[in-house]
């Protein structure tokens, strides 16, 4: 992997780290807050990759319609949905409820 893509996860993770439980953000905004507005996909990349990682809250990066779009890079069939329930949040059918109220947005967080 080329050094340049391995400096933006790790500026990725950097963020993920931040963001508080019980709150979640999108990859797109971890991409804008990056200065790399049109990465949402590298972020998704990123936190794919991340899971070996336990410094790292991937489970609290979704979509931006607040789908668990990253699912199925956990290991077990529902283990980011658990991670976030155990946090207070509620999933019903892979989909963030009250997701405005809980998004957490680097750009105006940090």
């Amino acid at each position: 992997m080329q050094e340049k893509t391995l400096n933006f996860f790790e500026k990725v993770y950097e963020v993920a780290r931040l963001i508080p439980d019980g709150r979640v953000t999108s990859y797109g905004a971890i991409a804008k807050y990056l200065g790399a507005a049109k990465s949402a996909r590298m972020v998704g990349y990123a936190m794919n990759g991340s899971h070996n990682k336990e410094d790292i809250p991937a489970h609290r990066v979704v979509n931006r319609k607040g789908l668990l779009t990253g699912k199925f890079h956990f290991d077990g069939t529902n283990l980011m949905q658990q991670l976030l329930e155990n946090e207070g949040v509620e999933v019903v059918e892979n989909q963030i409820q009250n997701f405005e109220a809980l998004f957490w947005d680097p750009a105006k967080e940090l």
